[in-house]
Order: structure tokens, then C-alpha cells, then sequence
């Protein structure tokens, strides 16, 4: 039993974390399908093997090799590479070697349950006698997802740098999807071309990623917003603008979510969905508050050896969340004449808002921290109605209805809590119906902001 037990450790220890990823297929899980596509794209610039592998075909994979108290993504993301390896060892037969494939799943701090997804994803590969030898690259929080040992050194920042990019420009895509479709001239046509422009700008990161010619990636997302905006039809008039926070996963990943955006669509809506790019920039924007509350707090204590690491980390974080945000602002700066779409929130504002209404504190972390703070600002937006996407069971998000919900109630604004586990729920679109028929009456009432 301990014999079995250090070889569990052993394996968590050398066989989850960062590894070259030079002459490996590299798994990417989909989750937010835009970027995760893009930073594919990205990925391969570098002459990285990375696919996206097909999603929720091995969900019933994933909940045999769960016991159903994991968070639903873990049972998604599980069952997805299952049933890709299983594909694989079908398709190569003899020639299936479990060392040429390394599986993406990160990692966050703190109480969240997705910090735990690699390990026990680790523990049933290993449960697999041909299946132990496939690693899992994690990237973490802990050092905002730094990319040390999986890209080559002299290429590591430029590959931050484009893989960035790549989550920017697929948060771009998501809206302009979501600004299109409630009023297209001909129904599927904004489908038909979001998956032709997914392809597009796939296939500009594969090019120009590596040589961070960022101006050719924006010349051909300029080119898709111009063609894009020929498919809105102006004589169809606003609709009821609803705003979706919650669970990163859930609330992107369409097929957990049973496509709650389109459904709120068919209903009347117009959906914006918190951005991924949101997430990346919290996390930087975590590492140089902490960074500074250390730096503070070793001033105070004269401790100059580890104020220098602290400063140091300030400068080298705080020069990260710069050119993120200059890279952002890039882009919309690029987008936004041309068709009227929602920018992102700046973290500091959040936390802003957070502190003005004393409601919750980055001091204790997790999405919570995003989704209050994005209620407040939809709230502010004039937006008619809030939808809280999230596992059953998050944490996170439970906290976030906790503190929302008697706000809401009070503002007259409709609220949704929108849990998910996999399970058809009959009285799910009911629901849905009777918040939209909520929000119609305040549009009717208030009407809506202009996107800002």
C-alpha cells in the first residue's frame, strides 16, 4: 500500500507540470471554442503540434471515471481526452505511443476545486496501464501562467505575448457572433460565417504569431468585422441586452451550458458573455497587488533582501498587465468604429467597484471577485437582466448569488441563477422564459444603454 501510494505522488510530482513541448502533440481541451482555436494557431507559429480535440462525445468517459462530486468540467475535460486517446489507439493501432501526446489542463490557487482537475486527471491516466505515460502540462496562476520549460527560452515571451493576442482577438470573435446573430437578415448565415472567420484568423496566428506581426492578424479581423456588419439587418430593433457572468468554464463552453446563450437569443435577447481575456488579466493584476502588499509589508520590517525580490516582481508583473492592456485596447481600437460592440472591463475598476460598495475583496480571490463586480457594471450599463452561469455546486458562484441576488431584487433587475451538471432539466427553459419575460418589461420600462 505505501509502495502504491509513493508511486501516486511520484507520478503527480514528474508526470503533471511543465514539459517541452518540441516534437509532442500537444491536446488542447475546448472550452471557449474562439480561443481555444486561436491559441492553437498560436501554438503551432511556434512549431508546437497543437489540436484542439473534439469535445463532449466522451462525456459518459468522463462521468464513469468520476464519482459525480467533482466539478462538471472536471467530468467534461476528462472524458474528453479519453475518448480522443481512445480514437487515437483505434486509428494507430501498434503504432500508439502514449509519450508522443501531452495533455493541456492549468491550474489557479486558491479554494476553487480546478486546481485539483490535473491531478485526479492524472490519477486515471494512470489507472491505464498504456495510458501512463501521457503527461499533462499545467500552467498556473501562481506565476499568472508563466510558460517556463514548454516553449524554448528565447521564445517563451513571444509566445506569451501571441497566445495574449490570441484570447483578445477570440473574445472579439465571441461578441461579434453575439452582436450579429439576434439580428441577422437570414437566419444561420452568422453561424456559417463565424465558423468560416474562426478558420481565418486560426490560420493568421499559425503565420504571423511568432514573427508578432499583430498588425496582419488585425488587418484580417478588420476585414471579418466589415464583412460581418453586412449581415445585421438595421431594420430589426434593439432587443432586451442581458449579461452572462459566472464559472469560466460553464459559461463558455456552449455544450455544458446547452447553449443558454442561444436559447436566450430565441427568446428575444441580446447576450454579452464576461470575457476570457478578463480572467488572464485578474490573474496578472493578482500577481502585482500581492507583489505590493509584500513589498509593503518587508519596507515596513527593513527585511531590503526581500523587498528587492518584491519590487522586482511588482516591475515584472506590472510591465505584463501593461502590455496586456495596450494590446487590448489595440485591438478594439481597431474594431470598435466599425461596429458597436462591448469592451472589457479593467480589473482595477472592479476592484474599485467591489470596495465603493464594500460587497466582497480580491483579498479573497476566486471568480467571485469578477462576477459581483461585473453584475455592479452590467447594473450600471443599463443592461435588463443578468444570467449566473455556473457548475452545480461552484463555490464561487454560489457566493456571487449570495451577495447579488437581494441587490438585484431590490434594483428591479431580473436575475437568473443558471446551474449546470449534465442533466436535461424540464423546468430548465421555463425559467429562461419567464426571466426574459422579466426583462422585456424593464426594457420596456428603462430601455438600454449604448454598448460602452
Amino acid at each position: 500500500m505505501e509502495a502504491q501510494k509513493s508511486a501516486t505522488f511520484r507520478s503527480l510530482s514528474e508526470s503533471v507540470g511543465q514539459f517541452n513541448l518540441r516534437d509532442k502533440t500537444f491536446l488542447i481541451p475546448e472550452m471557449n471554442r474562439m480561443g481555444a482555436h486561436l491559441l492553437a494557431g498560436a501554438f503551432r507559429s511556434f512549431g508546437v503540434n497543437a489540436l484542439v480535440m473534439e469535445t463532449y462525445e466522451g462525456l459518459d468517459l468522463g462521468k464513469e471515471f468520476t464519482s459525480g462530486k467533482e466539478c462538471f468540467p472536471c467530468q467534461v475535460t476528462t472524458g474528453d481526452i479519453l475518448h480522443f486517446l481512445k480514437k487515437e489507439k483505434e486509428r494507430l493501432g501498434g503504432d500508439f505511443n502514449p509519450e508522443n501526446y501531452i495533455f493541456f489542463m492549468p491550474e489557479a490557487e486558491g479554494p476553487c476545486r480546478f486546481g485539483m482537475y490535473n491531478k485526479y486527471q492524472r490519477i486515471v491516466l494512470d489507472s491505464f496501464p498504456d495510458l501512463k505515460k501521457v503527461k499533462i502540462g499545467s500552467l498556473t496562476s501562481k506565476n499568472s501562467y508563466a510558460l517556463k520549460g514548454m516553449i524554448e527560452k528565447e521564445q517563451a515571451r513571444d509566445f506569451r505575448k501571441a497566445a495574449y493576442f490570441s484570447v483578445v482577438i477570440g473574445d472579439i470573435l465571441d461578441k461579434l457572433l453575439w452582436r450579429i446573430r439576434p439580428y441577422e437578415k437570414e437566419e444561420g448565415a452568422t453561424d456559417d460565417f463565424i465558423e468560416r472567420s474562426l478558420s481565418a484568423m486560426a490560420d493568421s496566428f499559425e503565420a504571423y504569431g511568432a514573427k508578432k506581426d499583430f498588425d496582419r492578424i488585425l488587418d484580417k479581423l478588420e476585414a471579418i468585422v466589415e464583412e460581418g456588419k453586412t449581415l445585421i439587418d438595421p431594420e430589426i430593433p434593439p432587443k432586451p441586452l442581458i449579461g452572462i457572468v459566472g464559472e469560466i468554464y460553464l459559461r463558455t463552453h456552449v455544450h455544458s451550458n446547452q447553449d443558454v446563450i442561444r436559447v436566450l437569443e430565441r427568446y428575444g435577447a441580446e447576450v454579452i458573455n464576461a470575457s476570457i481575456a478578463e480572467w488572464v488579466d485578474y490573474t496578472t493584476y493578482e500577481k502585482v497587488r500581492e507583489a505590493k502588499v509584500g513589498l509593503r509589508l518587508n519596507l515596513k520590517q527593513l527585511r531590503f533582501d526581500k523587498v528587492r525580490s518584491y519590487l522586482k516582481q511588482v516591475l515584472s508583473y506590472g510591465g505584463d498587465l501593461l502590455y496586456q492592456r495596450i494590446k487590448l485596447d489595440s485591438a478594439y481600437k481597431r474594431v470598435k468604429p466599425l461596429v458597436d460592440l462591448a469592451g472589457d472591463h479593467r480589473i482595477a475598476d472592479l476592484e474599485k467597484t467591489l470596495m465603493k460598495h464594500d460587497l466582497y475583496s480580491f483579498e479573497l480571490g476566486t471568480e467571485a471577485c469578477l462576477s459581483i463586480a461585473g453584475i455592479m457594471e452590467y447594473m450600471h450599463g443599463g443592461h435588463n437582466g443578468v444570467v449566473n452561469v455556473y457548475p452545480f455546486t461552484c463555490m464561487p458562484s454560489t457566493i456571487t448569488t449570495s451577495i447579488m441576488r437581494p441587490i438585484m431584487n431590490r434594483e428591479k433587475i431580473p436575475f437568473l441563477d443558471a446551474p449546470y451538471d449534465g442533466t436535461c432539466q424540464p423546468g430548465r427553459e421555463a425559467a429562461i422564459r419567464t426571466f426574459m419575460y422579466q426583462a422585456n418589461q424593464h426594457f420596456n420600462r428603462n430601455g438600454r444603454k449604448k454598448r460602452h
